[in-house]
């Protein structure tokens, strides 16, 4: 039986992937290992609404439209001081640059692929505890300090990640893999049917399908109060 190591530091860590599934057949390269553990993980999980339509004495301000893919912002600091690594290591190998860290972090993360045209899908680990399925929105690059040659000696990487998995993960997470099952709702001011169907749905597409089942001859200026059908849909 093999013992945990409870003097190992579990590092952070990003790897890339070609495909959405993210399976070790489509692994780009080796994951991206933080040097230093990021102080803090921020987390924004957001709601996105639209402002009513409806006039008079409505009470409904504002339109519930979907839930917005979750963020996670993270700074990870790249040192080329040699300050993290210890004993004769230094003595055996030559450790990257600054420089060379950070272009080695944009060619996995945020270039895209020759092979996809777009960048990689990416998955943050912390141990065995944290995983983040994402894809790199943003990234700034703040250097902090320089040699005397004018090359970086320090630089942090602040990060920011937008959740991206794949259709299937996404639908069982929100409890909506169920295409079998039917949905009413009740019109309310300033509700339009693609409003509707993208919120029960996640698109647009069966909008021509819900108009048929509920006998409508447009798309616009629903009754409020009216209870429509959202069919199941089809396979």
């Amino acid at each position: 039986m093999a013992f945990p190591d409870l003097f190992k530091l579990e590092k952070l860590k990003i790897s890339a992937f070609a495909k959405v599934a993210r399976d070790a057949g489509s692994q780009i390269g080796s994951p991206f290992e933080a040097m230093f553990n990021p102080q803090t993980l921020s987390r924004t999980d957001t709601n996105l609404f639209v402002a009513s339509n409806a006039t008079g004495g409505a009470t409904q301000t504002a339109t519930f439209v979907r839930t917005q893919p979750s963020a996670l912002s993270l700074t990870l600091l790249l040192d080329g001081t040699g300050v993290e690594q210890m004993g004769l290591i230094n003595l055996f190998s030559s450790p990257q640059t600054v420089q060379e860290r950070i272009d080695t972090f944009l060619a996995l993360a945020y270039q895209p692929q020759s092979e996809t045209h777009e960048p990689s899908y990416l998955k943050v680990t912390w141990g065995k505890k944290f995983k983040f399925d994402c894809r790199l929105t943003a990234i700034t690059t703040n250097y902090t300090s320089f040699d005397r040659d004018g090359s970086a000696l320090r630089a942090e990487l602040a990060l920011t990640l937008t959740a991206d998995s794949d259709i299937v993960k996404q639908k069982a997470a929100a409890a909506l893999n169920s295409p079998d099952v039917s949905h009413t709702r009740l019109v309310r001011g300033g509700d339009t049917l693609p409003l509707l169907t993208s919120q029960i749905y996640g698109s647009t597409m069966p909008m021509l399908g819900v108009a048929r089942a509920n006998e409508l001859n447009h798309i616009r200026g629903l009754t409020p109060g009216r209870s429509l059908i959202f069919p199941p849909l089809a396979r």
